[in-house]
């Protein structure tokens, strides 16, 4: 058994605190807001974001950042990737020095491009082999409800990966380790972007083919920025890379493609966030720095480029597709 900290109280934080003490670890469960720490303390559920699922005794909810972080052997980052950094200021100096700090949050940092491993390592001051990512075909609701999944423990420090992932395991969520930990947090980040052009081409009321084509397309273009920041083309192929895309282009729970539908179907970026009930779609803010990064890097992300242009130009979605397919003719 091992002391888990939850940095954030949203649904996948809080679906995480539940793997974790369903696995035998007691958890501390932070909550930016003392009212939602108290109700789930008191009901023994998350009821705004993982209603009608009971929590392990094994979780104590609480709003204090020095009494979830002081004994934690593990300090799990669930919070959105623009909020990272900020957040980390104030948990620093909270930290032990030998905590493992596991991120499980998919973002692109705006303006530095950093992934949320470099900002840690950054803001903490701790070496990469203390620094893990989480990331997998992961939807909340459903390892919530206890459906069966398997996810990626990434570090540089093979052994350290090995703890998270003992720590983790349940009957319903099969952990595998990887020391690729760009090529994680590239696949977890870049999905949410194709995952949205995928929710715009459904929303036109496109078919299966062209989601398939985005998702062929939309990895081969993640790959090639991977590839190009020294990630190993293996993870691309595996949980972190292609599961996670299928899970978050396909599913009616992904918010970002359920943000995508609503603006294929003619919403508003407004009308859009409601649509995924004001919660954060990590890829409208992501395909910024994304698109940015890529053209740093001199890579091509065609799809990436199309939905930066909705999202953050005056592209219209109906644009998209002809765009896509009036591109130059080339082999595979």
């Amino acid at each position: 058994m091992v002391n888990v900290a939850v940095m954030g109280a949203g649904s996948w934080g809080t679906t995480l605190a539940k793997v974790f003490a369903d696995g035998g670890n007691a958890v501390q469960l932070w909550a930016r807001r003392k009212e939602l720490a108290d109700t789930m303390a008191t009901t023994r559920e998350n009821p705004d974001y993982l209603a009608g699922i009971e929590l392990p005794e094994a979780i104590t909810p609480t709003s204090d950042a020095e009494q979830a972080l002081g004994a934690a052997d593990i300090a799990i980052f669930a919070v959105p990737s623009q909020t990272m950094r900020e957040n980390l200021t104030h948990w620093t100096p909270l930290l032990r020095s030998d905590t493992t700090l596991l991120s499980i949050s998919k973002g692109i940092e705006t303006g530095t491009h950093m992934r949320m491993s470099e900002i840690i390592a950054e803001v903490t001051g701790a070496d990469p082999s203390r620094i893990a990512v989480l990331s997998g075909p992961n939807l909340s609701r459903e390892i919530a409800e206890e459906q069966p999944a398997a996810t990626v423990i990434a570090c540089e420090d093979e052994n350290r990966a090995k703890l998270v992932q003992a720590a983790c395991a349940t009957n319903y969520l099969r952990p595998y380790t990887n020391t690729d930990v760009i090529g994680c947090e590239i696949g977890g980040a870049t999905k949410n972007v194709i995952a949205l052009a995928c929710g715009m081409a459904a929303g036109q009321g496109l078919g299966e083919n062209t989601i398939a084509t985005l998702i062929t397309r939309g990895l081969a273009e993640i790959t090639r920025l991977g590839l190009s920041l020294g990630a190993d083309a293996r993870t691309f192929a595996g949980l972190a890379g292609m599961g996670d895309l299928v899970a978050t282009c396909s599913s009616p729970l992904s918010r970002n493609r359920t943000f995508g539908s609503a603006l294929g179907a003619g919403a508003t970026m407004d009308e859009a966030k409601a649509a995924t009930k004001g919660q954060v779609a990590e890829g409208v803010i992501s395909s910024r720095s994304i698109f940015q990064l890529a053209e740093s890097q001199g890579v091509d992300m065609p799809i990436t480029a199309a939905v930066h242009a909705v999202c953050h130009g005056d592209f219209k979605v109906s644009d998209t597709v002809a765009a896509l397919m009036g591109r130059s003719k080339k082999a595979e």
